[in-house]
């Protein structure tokens, strides 16, 4: 089984171009389901899928999901190989899953947290930095982690993001991110080595920081802010690309910014103007309770 993984991961990376944390999460997936199953690949039924699956005790729906999905991936490479005829998965349903919602933060929490950063050292300066990229260009946590000091283009207004499967895009970044990154620029140290020295945020170590050294530094940030919610990386990708959306950027435009393959994966953002619009509504609804229904009524008496 150890030597049909392996070729399963290569096949993850290279055919289908996927980041090292998607190919780790898929394999991860397989080789826990097999470990639980005890069964040769050509043996497994949609039955044993289905049994695994339901004995899984924790597993939100959303979970069960992603592992269906793994599953259904790897069977699927197993059928082009020509191991087997058909991907026992395509008889299994996936659970339904309610509408996913990210937490989103307000303009004025995102702006807390951000002033939060103690800038009086090197480190202060990027973490600011960080966090200014993060919501001011709506990047995931490992586009951060992986931007090069070569892909800055601070005069012309953009940067140069290898999002997943190794795409490229350009996207636009603000004054108040360009002033924090450039502000940090200047008293950032060299990297430990050649290759260190290429990326933009460095340890103390002086080697590339980590995505959950960004993880734990925007958690200390979000309590000395005495932000109560449970925030991550993605939040400040969530609030950007929710703030642009309310203020009426096109869905198109946001999806570029964002690296998503599909406009439905962008749409989730339009929640966001849903309080907005449906209080707006019944501000003005001719039929509100506080509204004067006589008001405006040429109504003949007896019509």
């Amino acid at each position: 089984m150890k030597d049909i993984l392996s070729d399963y991961r290569i096949y993850l990376k290279i055919e289908r171009a996927m980041s090292p944390n998607t190919v780790a999460s898929y394999c991860s997936d397989v080789e826990k389901f097999f470990a639980g199953t005890e069964l040769a690949p050509e043996a497994v039924t949609a039955e044993a899928i289905m049994d695994y699956l339901s004995v899984r005790k924790g597993l939100s729906k959303r979970s069960q999901a992603r592992v269906l999905s793994s599953l259904r991936s790897f069977f699927g490479w197993y059928v082009l190989e020509g191991k087997i005829q058909d991907n026992p998965c395509d008889l299994v349903d996936a659970p339904k899953l309610g509408r996913y919602l990210p937490e989103v933060l307000s303009v004025e929490e995102v702006a807390a947290v951000i002033d939060s950063v103690d800038t009086s050292s090197w480190q202060g300066l990027r973490d600011k930095s960080i966090l200014e990229v993060l919501y001011g260009c709506g990047l995931r946590v490992s586009e951060a982690a992986d931007l090069k000091v070569s892909c800055l283009y601070m005069k012309e207004g953009f940067i140069r993001v290898i999002g997943k499967g190794d795409k490229e895009r350009i996207v636009p970044i603000g004054g108040m991110a360009v002033e924090a990154v450039e502000a940090y620029m200047a008293v950032r140290p060299d990297g430990a080595d050649s290759t260190s020295d290429e990326f933009l945020f460095l340890s103390r170590f002086a080697r590339p920081l980590t995505r959950q050294s960004i993880f734990k530094m925007i958690k200390r940030q979000a309590l000395i802010a005495g932000l109560r919610k449970e925030i991550s990386p993605h939040t400040f990708r969530h609030s950007f690309a929710t703030h642009l959306v309310e203020n009426g950027a096109d869905l198109l435009v946001v999806q570029e910014m964002l690296g998503h393959e599909s406009i439905t994966t962008t749409e989730i953002y339009t929640h966001v103007d849903s309080t907005t619009w449906h209080q707006n509504i019944l501000d003005h609804h001719p039929r509100r309770a506080d509204s004067d229904d006589t008001e405006g009524c040429h109504c003949k008496e007896g019509q």
